[in-house]
């Protein structure tokens, strides 16, 4: 019997192939927002993240490197006022 083929993404932090579902998907809505999609489903531009510590973690986000990071795969700008909002969507989801 043929096996299934699992889908591979890359997370936009440290570069790592992993199986779809163990990553978080982070999607660029038609509304230009920039939303957690837990289902993996939202419409939009899609781009993943791992749930390693060291991707997850909230310091990196003051670096700046997740902003720059986020703009060039979800191929959009991002004001700070929206990076502010997803950097609190995020903090809450991960308990922080």
């Amino acid at each position: 019997m043929k096996q299934k083929k699992i889908p591979l993404r890359k997370c936009i932090v440290c570069q790592g192939m992993f199986p779809k579902k163990e990553l978080i998907r982070v999607v660029r809505t038609p509304e230009e927002e920039i939303k957690i999609d837990l289902t993996g489903r939202a419409a939009g531009r899609g781009t993943y993240i791992c749930r390693q510590e060291t991707c997850m973690k909230p310091d990196t986000f003051a670096s700046g490197k997740w902003k720059k990071v986020l703009e060039r795969s979800l191929n959009m700008t991002i004001t700070q006022e929206k990076y502010d909002e997803f950097r609190n969507q995020w903090l809450e989801m991960i308990g922080q």
